[in-house]
């Protein structure tokens, strides 16, 4: 089939349809068994229409990436919005957009594996993913910055030592370098996402279920632990999963 006259709204009806088909075969075969012969083949498309709007298996890989960010991103967002909306402390909207995280990596499992699962042998994430993966850490930095300039957060016990570990872009991401005491919350931040996304692949991937027996609960008792290490108080006692 020839799509190179294809209108716009035709060929975005295409890709939309290819990509589903092949988040299918990501919960089947991983991203590592993707190939676009295979995605042809599953979704009953011609081998011409998928390589005529994804020429390679990677501009495949890239576009079912990026949505997965920018999909996870907004059920974050959403969560946040209406967290805000209720009038919730920093800490409560925390603990609703990671919440909101987890019932989307729950939801989507092939996608959760695609971005936070083991690097595709052979397939190296174009600059172009760099926007959307900002969304999740952009979310729980504007939060915390909330926290900040609210007088919600608790200095730390232990200020890192020396100067500064930061990049640019992390400080640029939060909105500035914060003054003394909470000279190092960007990196106390850091280590909190990097805490989040471990829990996520733990329950996800089934290594908590048997050490604990409610495992939802635990999520949240887990985000209140992960987040005293920046000063946020995340109330519990109002689990809802």
């Amino acid at each position: 089939m020839d799509v190179s006259g294809a209108s716009a709204a035709d060929q975005d009806g295409l890709a939309a349809a290819i990509k589903a088909s092949a988040r299918e075969l990501l919960v089947k075969l991983g991203a590592g068994g993707l190939s676009l012969d295979g995605v042809a083949r599953a979704g009953g498309f011609a081998a011409a229409e998928v390589s005529a709007v994804f020429p390679e298996r990677d501009d495949l890989l890239t576009a079912l990436i990026i949505d997965a960010y920018n999909e996870s991103a907004a059920a974050m967002e959403r969560a946040d919005q209406d967290a805000r909306e209720a009038g919730a402390s920093s800490g409560a909207r925390f603990l609703a957009v990671t919440r909101a995280l987890r019932e989307w990596s729950f939801a989507n499992t092939g996608e959760f594996t695609l971005i936070y699962g083991s690097p595709v042998p052979g397939y190296h994430a174009p600059q172009d993913t760099v926007p959307a993966a900002a969304r999740t850490p952009a979310v729980m930095a504007g939060i915390v910055r909330s926290a900040l300039e609210a007088g919600e957060l608790t200095p730390p016990r232990r200020p890192l030592p020396g100067p500064s570990l930061l990049l640019p872009e992390a400080v640029q991401l939060f909105g500035g370098a914060p003054g003394a005491p909470f000279a190092d919350v960007i990196e106390r931040g850091i280590v909190l996402w990097s805490n989040l996304i471990g829990l996520l692949v733990f329950q996800v991937f089934s290594r908590t279920h048997d050490s604990v027996r409610d495992e939802p609960a635990f999520f949240d008792f887990a985000i209140a632990v992960a987040a005293e290490s920046i000063g946020l108080d995340v109330p519990l006692g109002d689990h809802n999963d």
